[in-house]
């Protein structure tokens, strides 16, 4: 059976204010690639409100929609300004545990690389953050415990699109040399 090419999955994750979503839409600019958004900022927005253990699972039903509609234009690299992980991290985080149902999911929908920003910028105020860089520990757990592909960027503003750029290009060219992902 002949294996369906699919683009190259990047994913910014960590805790907030840490740049993911303007980076995102930098490298998405720069590698002339779709972009797919955070759902969950969006859902906090329109729901405003104090979310709840109930609100975990429509954002990942929305997240894996968003992805999937806009992951239908990909050819080569997909942006992602997060995924299930996070959802996983802050449900843990905000409620003590995250449905096995999202968490089985998550694993199955793993980006082929993680770009975890590093908490070493300043923390900016928004009003649907509300974890500062606490969150920077847990994110390097799950993504350990998830076996993900991670590049720690970190450096000021303007390091962070040279560093994140550089390493998808490296991760591009191993994947072209070898047609095992485990060797990406």
């Amino acid at each position: 059976m002949e294996e369906i090419a699919r683009p190259f999955r990047v994913c910014l994750t960590g805790a907030e204010s840490t740049g993911k979503s303007e980076l995102a839409k930098e490298l998405a600019r720069h590698f002339a690639a779709p972009w797919v958004p955070e759902y969950a900022r969006e859902y906090a927005e329109r729901a405003n409100r104090e979310l709840s253990y109930m609100d975990v699972m429509p954002i990942a039903r929305g997240q894996m929609e968003l992805e999937q509609r806009i992951s239908a234009g990909a050819r080569d690299i997909l942006i992602l300004d997060t995924d299930l992980l996070s959802t996983v991290v802050y449900s843990r985080h905000h409620f003590g545990a995250c449905p096995a149902m999202i968490e089985a999911l998550a694993r199955t929908r793993l980006a082929d690389l993680y770009l975890l920003m590093d908490v070493d910028v300043p923390w900016m105020a928004d009003p649907v953050r509300d974890s500062g860089h606490d969150l920077h520990e847990q994110f390097c757990d799950a993504l350990d415990e998830f076996k993900a592909t991670v590049r720690t960027i970190s450096g000021g503003w303007g390091e962070r699109f040279e560093r994140a750029s550089r390493a998808i290009e490296e991760a591009l060219t191993r994947r072209r040399e070898s047609p095992h992902p485990a060797e990406w």
